[in-house]
């Protein structure tokens, strides 16, 4: 998210603040190395945390890598998410062993996420694999 956040950070989009919420610690110093200026000024933290404990009410929340978690841990996550959130999800196809949840296709990723509305849902053909996005309101 360390890279999104930046990417947000230099769009027209208006931003309050990001939180970078991840499991590894090894992505702290890079993820608020790429967004220091906004980190200075308080709009960007990084947490290292199991994103399953976290309870959010932010307006967007954003999970590029559904591929890592298991279908139990993904519904007790988006559960502590407030009704009509909206929900930006990535996945892909690529199957390594630290990708515990991969989709086929666009279709069985929008059946995973079960979200009350989809806004938007597509694919991206990559070298190696397909990345899948969902947005939507959960």
């Amino acid at each position: 998210v360390g890279l999104l956040a930046s990417m947000i950070f230099q769009s027209d989009i208006h931003v309050t603040n990001i939180s970078s919420v991840d499991i590894d610690p090894t992505c702290d110093p890079i993820a608020t190395m790429m967004n220091k200026k906004e980190e200075i000024v308080g709009k960007f933290r990084e947490v290292t945390s199991d994103m399953c404990e976290i309870r959010s009410d932010a307006d967007i929340i954003i999970n590029t890598s559904c591929e890592h978690i298991t279908q139990d841990q993904f519904d007790l996550w988006k559960s502590g998410m407030p009704h009509n959130s909206l929900l930006v999800l990535q996945s892909n196809n690529y199957n390594i062993p630290e990708h515990v949840r991969t989709v086929g296709s666009l279709d069985e990723f929008k059946e995973q996420c079960h979200l009350e509305k989809i806004l938007y849902a597509g694919e991206l053909e990559l070298p190696l694999y397909k990345r899948f996005m969902i947005i939507g309101r959960k």
